[in-house]
């Protein structure tokens, strides 16, 4: 008893020690990268002084949240109808093996937007808005509360508040928006923001004309209590931490920086929104952004559509379907009003998603597609695809070398004939000479993912998956082998060492993430557990 007490005492104070401060662990402060931040400038400003512009098609990007590839009918009969979709894409061209730069929300889209590896600007990880405070807490959390599939990273950083409100977006990369906006066009965004949640990240410093929609990565569908919404609530940590959320602090539904109220089913709204920036600017060159939040959670569905899904037993996919159709009517409706406003032929659509479907649900497997979101397997960076530009692009096409969501970026201002920098490396291609053969070399001879511990490179047939916290690493083949259920690294040893030198030469032109992690990621596939970094 005398020994144990003293150690009792020494472990209680060794934890209620830290209630008031930081961790320990030194982490750099976010600064901005001032070299790159002038040549952006004056990047804008040599664009902004170029005579007559605007000039080129409209521009709609149009991002769902965590559709996975085989959740639609365009590529997987299984998967739920979606005229709309299918629509577009018997009007556009059909992308089989697109990839999104990150599997998870908020990098992926720092890669669309900038055209450029986000890890270039060191945007790698999710943005937080919350950490451990303390020693406590984060004890607390650890041993005491059921955060599975997620486990709280050791060891841990808690950045001052301060240093917390400068994730995001960097402010010297260009984004899409003000280099169109340089260029003349009228911006808009609508929906879900997710690329900073202070300033000098919010939408009106992007040079977005107008803005409606949501600063996180979630917010409600609708108010809980309403007669004609059918939820589905998982019982997974984070997402009763979305709906405690509900629409307070960056989840709030804003118009231009101001809080509205909105009781419309939000997809449906968005597309109502995107309809009528439509109407109001199709005298004038545009660019509108539609990142819609379905199908992410929290699963919430209007009635109408959960009816349309009578044959479904569980209740949790029947919602996640019905959210799908939803989404696909509101694509559809956004397709009307471009042909109502008799600018289909000078419109240039993009239609894809941020990452693959989140297994976690259960609401999803992504088909035959191996693991989710979060996962650097192809059910978390294989996602659909689609362009369409009437009179210009061929429709019924498919293309099927690996592209990139980081084209879309250099696809637009090639089209609108806006000359590229000189001095900003860019990682994102025109597609077009690649669809018309014009260029018979491949868009991409290596595509690279990071996130932390988990690194993968891909090289034509060839996919290299890397797992240094787990000893994993596995080649696969994609032609034989999309499931990835073949490990081929003892077959071809010269293969791997070869994508291992390419990985290894990439990161040296790339930089460390900006702000610490809160958070790992396990699941089990294919009978191997592993953890993933977000």
């Amino acid at each position: 008893m005398k020994v144990v007490f003293p150690l009792v005492i020494h472990f209680l104070f060794s934890i209620f020690y830290g209630f008031s401060i930081h961790s320990q662990a030194v982490y750099p402060p976010i600064l901005v990268d001032s070299v790159a931040l002038e040549k952006k400038i004056n990047y804008l400003q040599d664009i902004g002084n170029l005579k007559g512009y605007p000039q080129g098609p409209n521009i709609i990007i149009i991002l769902a949240d965590d559709l996975g590839k085989n959740d639609i009918s365009l590529y997987d009969n299984k998967g739920v109808e979606t005229p709309n979709i299918n629509q577009l894409a018997r009007e556009g061209i059909v992308f089989t093996e697109a990839y999104a730069t990150s599997a998870v929300c908020n990098p992926s889209r720092a890669g669309l937007l900038t055209g450029r590896y986000q890890q270039r600007f060191g945007n790698e990880r999710q943005i937080m808005g919350r950490y451990a405070r303390n020693n406590f807490e984060h004890f607390i959390f650890k041993n005491f509360i059921n955060t599975y599939p997620m486990y709280l990273r050791d060891p841990w950083y808690s950045p001052p508040e301060d240093e917390i409100k400068k994730q995001g977006l960097p402010e010297s990369e260009v984004s899409l928006f003000e280099l169109m906006h340089a260029a003349g066009y009228t911006t808009g965004c609508i929906g879900k923001w997710h690329l900073g949640y202070n300033e000098p990240f919010l939408p009106h410093n992007k040079s977005i004309d107008e803005f409606y929609g949501f600063y996180e990565a979630f917010s409600l569908y609708a108010p809980e209590n309403n007669r004609n919404i059918v939820n589905y609530e998982h019982t997974i940590f984070q997402e009763k931490h979305i709906r405690r959320q509900g629409r307070k602090g960056p989840c709030a539904i804003v118009h231009n920086g101001k809080i509205v109220e909105e009781e419309k089913y939000l997809t449906t709204k968005l597309a109502e929104e995107a309809c009528r920036f439509i109407r109001e600017n199709e005298g004038h060159p545009f660019l509108l952004y539609v990142p819609f939040n379905a199908p992410h959670t929290p699963f919430q569905a209007l009635k109408e559509y959960y009816d349309m899904f009578p044959d479904v037993t569980d209740k949790n996919k029947r919602v996640y379907y019905a959210m799908i159709a939803a989404l696909d009517d509101a694509v559809g409706e956004i397709m009307k009003q471009v042909k109502e406003s008799g600018i289909e032929e000078n419109t240039l659509i993009f239609f894809t998603s941020d990452n693959g479907g989140a297994t976690y649900t259960g609401a999803t497997d992504n088909g035959d597609l191996k693991g989710g979101k979060i996962t650097h397997f192809e059910g978390g960076l294989n996602v659909p695809f689609i362009m369409k530009w009437k009179g210009t692009l061929t429709p019924g096409g498919q293309y099927h070398e690996p592209v990139t969501l980081m084209d879309i970026f250099t696809t637009t201002f090639s089209s609108c004939n806006i000359p590229p920098p000189q001095n900003i490396p860019l990682d994102g291609v025109d597609l077009v000479p690649y669809i018309y053969g014009q260029r018979t070399q491949l868009p991409h001879e290596y595509l690279f993912w990071r996130t932390d511990f988990n690194k993968t490179v891909r090289n034509g047939k060839w996919k290299l998956v890397v797992n240094s916290r787990d000893d994993f690493l596995e080649l696969y083949d994609l032609e034989a082998d999309k499931q990835e259920k073949c490990d081929l690294k003892d077959e071809y040893p010269e293969i791997v060492t070869h994508l291992l030198t390419k990985l290894a030469d990439w990161e040296t032109g790339i930089k460390p993430p900006l702000w610490p992690a809160v958070m790992e990621y396990e699941e089990e596939i294919d009978g191997v557990k592993m953890r993933w970094a977000f």
